[in-house]
């Protein structure tokens, strides 16, 4: 079986981040890592689904809407697949999910798409938690470049 470019990234060298996982044609994946792979604290699937309802939310009404193609939990419970068209740049993509994270931080209304008829889980959310796990990511991204986006960069150093 061809092994699947993702798990072609050695998991244990990077951490919390931002990064390019795949380009494919116009599309570009990133995988947005929120806790450290294999670090022993992963994110709550109630936080998780209430990130995802959040994030989705968020992006898909932003003025790069039309760009947006899918945002995914890691059922690794580490973070999230963003994928956009090529047309919105690394700086942008960076500010989009930095402004993403503190719409999440920030939130105190009610969530999103959670009712019976909009959501299969619709009972399985936690905003307070929710709005924990997404302040290191945040505070990781203060200073990013799209240098920092390439998985291989941060190898070295962590």
């Amino acid at each position: 079986m061809q092994k699947i470019a993702s798990f072609q990234v050695d998991h244990t060298k990077f951490w919390i981040g931002m990064y390019i996982s795949r380009i494919d044609g116009d599309i570009v994946t990133y995988d947005i890592r929120m806790v450290k792979p294999n670090g022993w604290t992963y994110l709550t699937p109630s936080s998780l689904h209430t990130i995802e309802h959040l994030f989705a939310t968020y992006v898909r009404n932003s003025k790069y809407s039309k760009n947006i193609i899918y945002v995914g939990p890691m059922w690794c419970r580490t973070g999230f697949y963003f994928l956009t068209r090529d047309n919105i740049s690394k700086e942008e993509n960076i500010n989009l999910i930095k402004e993403t994270l503190q719409f999440i931080a920030d939130y105190e209304w009610k969530i999103p798409w959670s009712t019976i008829e909009e959501c299969g889980n619709y009972l399985d959310h936690d905003l307070a938690t929710a709005k924990k796990e997404v302040i290191p990511l945040l505070k990781k991204l203060e200073n990013y470049t799209p240098e920092m986006l390439d998985y291989k960069r941060h190898f070295d150093k962590n």
